[in-house]
């Protein structure tokens, strides 16, 4: 699902009763003790969950939460529900950015109000998880929870793969002949600012899901917690993924500094190679230029000693910075 606006569905006993009715209809479902209801909000604006918030109770402070701009992984409780925000991510290398859709819930007791900031992130994976794993639908509303956040955790996985894809192919071309341009360069500070943006997302995230695992939160059935322990694990996995690129990416720069000084330093031994052999025909056209009289002068053997003298110094030099790889 990838529309704006408010989607919904109900489970009775670990089944799809019913699916897109009004929020009105919120409350008809929940009158019946064995209903389970989720509501999806995709880009509210200023008093889109008014009715919700009436409805459900939903404490200001986290509907502010939730309509506010960037909002860090967390979870809060709050009396009668609580309230997480998570992100999903895409990564566009071709430009080194990394885009956020924050996704927030709203979780009580028989109810699950998530909220997407924009449509990047689509439900139809995680209408495809519920609907594969119908046998823990018993779970409520954590059986929901585990869904988005199992979803938005495999965006981290796509983004480490992306990540990890780029740095293979810098790292092919590192030693090449062909220096980096200004371009490139910036290209690779775009992207690795943009792994620094994805730590401080997938951070955080790891607490949220410990205290999910550790039980502090109500709401959570114990048949779903070895999922969620599973979940806390790919957070880690990531979290460890994300390190080691960082690392990655700052041998990278460091390497490339080096080959710069290295490549400096071919240019400047092969300048002063030829500085050299250029300074024993000058100094001998020099010498023999002079307005005085000197032996040979005016003669073929003051021109031919002349020429040798220019020769010989400088095929030696020319051999003897060949053989130290000067040339």
């Amino acid at each position: 699902m990838t529309s704006a606006g408010v989607w919904t569905r109900a489970y009775r006993s670990g089944s799809v009763v019913d699916e897109g009715f009004e929020v009105a209809g919120v409350a008809a479902h929940l009158a019946d003790a064995d209903t389970v209801v989720w509501v999806d909000v995709c880009a509210p604006a200023d008093g889109d969950l008014g009715e919700l918030a009436a409805l459900l109770g939903l404490h200001p402070l986290a509907v502010e939460d939730a309509l506010g701009p960037h909002q860090r992984p967390k979870i809060d409780r709050y009396p009668g529900h609580l309230f997480l925000a998570c992100h999903a991510v895409q990564v566009d290398a071709a430009v080194g950015r990394l885009h956020l859709t924050e996704v927030d819930a709203f979780v009580g007791p028989r109810w699950l109000v998530s909220v997407r900031k924009d449509d990047r992130f689509d439900l139809a994976p995680v209408l495809a998880r519920l609907d594969g794993a119908s046998e823990l639908a018993h779970g409520g509303v954590g059986f929901i929870l585990h869904g988005l956040l199992d979803a938005a955790v495999d965006t981290y996985f796509d983004a480490v793969l992306d990540f990890d894809t780029y740095y293979d192919d810098v790292s092919d071309g590192l030693f090449a002949d062909v220096p980096l341009n200004p371009t490139e360069q910036r290209h690779w500070f775009h992207m690795r600012r943009s792994l620094v943006h994805l730590h401080r997302v997938v951070a955080p995230l790891r607490e949220v899901v410990s205290s999910l695992v550790r039980g502090e939160h109500h709401g959570i059935d114990d048949a779903l917690v070895p999922y969620f322990v599973d979940l806390y694990d790919h957070v880690l996995r990531v979290s460890e993924s994300i390190d080691s690129l960082r690392d990655l990416a700052t041998s990278i720069v460091e390497a490339n500094l080096s080959l710069r000084d290295y490549r400096q330093n071919l240019v400047m031994k092969k300048i002063t190679s030829w500085a050299g052999i250029l300074a024993v025909p000058t100094l001998v056209t020099g010498f023999y230029g002079m307005n005085v009289p000197f032996p040979g002068q005016g003669t073929v053997t003051g021109a031919v000693t002349a020429t040798v003298f220019m020769l010989v110094p400088s095929a030696v030099l020319f051999l003897v910075f060949r053989r130290r790889e000067w040339l």
